[in-house]
This record gives C-alpha cells, sequence and structure tokens, in this order.
C-alpha cells in the first residue's frame, strides 16, 4: 500500500510519518518511511540545491524538474521495490506537491506537469492520500520557530503559498476516493489519532 502526506509548510507532515511508521510497526506491519525531495542519495543532494536559500534565481520550471529528477530515482530505487516486497511505503509528499507547488504556486501549466509526472514516476499512484490542510499564516509560523530548517521555498511571498493551499484542495475535491483532507491547525496528538484511524481503516478494507 502506497500513502502520501501532502500540505503546506508547516502542516506536520515529517513528525506524522514518523509517528505512524511507529504505530504501523508495532501491529506488525512492514513500513518504509520516505520523503521528497530526497529518499536516496542522489534525491539527498537534488534536494540540497532546491531547498539551498542562496538559489534565489531558480526559475519555477527548474524547480519542477529538480523535484521530478529526485522523485524518478525514488520511485525506482525505493517505493517500487519496497511495494513489490509487499510493505506499506509512507511517502512525505509525492507528485501532487509538485502540481500544487509549481503548478497552482507557480501557474505553470497543471496538465504539462502532470502529464512528466506520469512519464516520471511510471504511473505509479497513491492508494492514499492525507491532505493536513493549515492556512499559510499559522503553518509558516510554525516553521519560523526552527530557523535552522527554514528553507528557499519557505521564503516565497504568502500569496504563493496561499495558492499552493488552494490547489491542495483542488486536487482533494477533484480525487475524493483517494484523498482524506485533515485539520492540520490541531494538535499532533489529534491529527495522528484522526490519520491513524483513516490508514487503518483502508488497511482493514484490503485485508491487511
Amino acid at each position: 500500500m502506497f500513502v502520501t502526506l501532502e500540505g503546506p509548510e508547516g502542516s506536520g507532515k515529517t513528525t506524522l510519518c514518523v509517528r505512524l511508521e511507529r504505530m504501523l510497526v508495532n501491529k506488525g506491519y512492514e513500513v518504509f518511511c520516505v520523503r521528497e525531495p530526497g529518499g536516496t542519495v542522489i534525491g539527498q543532494q537534488v534536494r540540497d540545491i532546491l531547498l539551498d536559500q542562496d538559489n534565489t534565481s531558480m526559475l519555477p520550471e527548474t524547480e519542477f524538474m529538480l523535484f521530478s529528477a529526485s522523485r524518478a530515482q525514488l520511485v525506482r530505487e525505493v517505493v517500487v521495490p519496497r511495494l513489490e516486497s509487499g510493505a506499506i511505503v509512507l511517502c512525505d509528499r509525492f507528485l501532487d506537491s509538485s502540481l500544487a507547488y509549481q503548478g497552482y504556486g507557480h501557474r505553470l501549466d497543471v496538465g504539462v506537469l502532470e502529464k512528466i509526472s506520469s512519464f516520471v514516476t511510471s504511473g505509479v499512484t497513491a492508494d492514499l492520500t492525507v491532505l493536513l490542510d493549515i492556512s499559510p499564516e499559522q503553518g509558516l509560523l510554525r516553521r519560523q520557530q526552527d530557523p535552522e530548517t527554514w528553507n528557499r521555498l519557505d521564503a516565497y511571498a504568502i500569496d504563493f503559498h496561499e495558492r499552493v493551499r488552494k490547489g491542495f484542495l483542488c486536487l482533494a475535491e477533484n480525487n475524493p476516493n483517494i484523498w482524506k483532507v485533515v485539520d492540520a491547525s490541531q494538535s499532533e496528538d489529534e491529527i495522528f489519532t484522526a490519520v491513524s484511524a483513516m490508514l487503518l481503516n483502508e488497511l482493514s478494507k484490503r485485508g491487511t
């Protein structure tokens, strides 16, 4: 089963991914948690370029292609082999982040991005996508509490982050069978309780 966690900056995806992995392992599942960009040696190198605050001249098209390069490596090197082994893969961001950030945020053609993303991922799609929804103001305020991890994407103007949030919500509305929206302004424990229930229910439906 392939589960992706999506959301704006400061929505709590990374923390949630770790807690979900621990919960599922304790229940006897084989679980593998990865993140985007990153998750492989090459992907981590790409991540460093993408998030470097000195790279202020990076074009939206360049940004998208770098995310796609990291994603291609992750899918073939990690995601597909783990899924084929029967593991549950939890992914902190996937292709929908590119549609939200580079498509809605930077206003690139979403249709074009979708076609390229399908090629990049070899058609691999999520079985369940959890959107942690939070306002840009709240999310960025959370991010500012940890200045060491503040990055180039965090520094975009607030209207960019508003478009990203709108993009995520549009994607969720258009794919109600796959997407589940959770209010990420809640506490970490409340978010974990809600999402773990969703995930366990989905696994139960699949008889696993």
